[in-house]
């Protein structure tokens, strides 16, 4: 029988062998509570960086916006992948499930399971695979807000929102130059970020936190 040479086909393969030739760095896998405005805003740092996308998927959670539906599927879409998206079942080194405080009923829950995974699953190589959650409380918009300001108490998630939107006039829900727009004060965040996360437990509902300056540092310094 000959080889199926239909245009289809032809996209497959080309399709293939593109994600063969991946880059050596860490496969890394990040799946995001919010919809459009985080998964946008981890695709510029893709494209800043210059980063292949083969190493580096991001995906919007597809089972709901609680963090426990967030770290569930990070966890199905790294087990079974999915063919529609061209993602190979366990094919990443590193999974980050990224999710807001908010008023979420299952935060602790989400935090307690990826703390259970991290380290028991297996990639293609036989690996154990580094499974992370990556909160924010109140919310994403924190992390943005510390581009500009120094805050060292827990806000409320529409005050976050109201005082970043002091700087970033355009800045709405999936807004797709968020990233070009903060990078000027990046070194600054991550600053701030890190002075507040240090000695805090993600999971005290009492202090201001982001888990993003992880992922974050790991990204920029990714083909370093």
């Amino acid at each position: 029988m000959g080889r199926d040479n239909s245009p289809k086909e032809r996209q497959r393969r080309q399709l293939e062998r593109k994600r063969s030739r991946r880059a050596s760095y860490d496969r890394i896998l990040i799946v995001s509570e919010g919809s459009k405005t985080e998964p946008n805003y981890f695709k510029e740092i893709r494209a800043e960086y210059r980063l292949h996308s083969a190493n580096v998927e991001v995906q919007p959670g597809a089972l709901g916006t609680q963090p426990i539906q967030v770290v569930e599927y990070a966890r199905e879409l790294f087990e079974q992948g999915d063919s529609h998206k061209n993602i190979r079942p366990r094919v990443f080194e590193q999974v980050y499930a990224v999710f807001d405080r908010d008023e979420h009923r299952t935060f602790h829950d989400a935090l307690a399971l990826a703390r259970t995974l991290d380290g028991q699953l297996r990639n293609d190589l036989k690996q154990p695979v580094e499974f992370t959650a990556i909160p924010s409380r109140p919310s994403f918009e924190f992390w943005l807000l510390l581009h500009f300001e120094d805050v060292r108490h827990l806000i409320h998630r529409d005050e976050a929102l109201r005082r970043l939107k002091r700087h970033l006039p355009n800045y709405e829900k999936g807004y797709g130059r968020t990233f070009a727009e903060t990078k000027p004060a990046l070194q600054t965040a991550i600053n701030r970020a890190l002075a507040l996360a240090q000695g805090v437990d993600p999971a005290d509902d009492t202090e201001p936190y982001t888990g993003i300056v992880h992922l974050i540092e790991l990204l920029t310094n990714l083909r370093k």
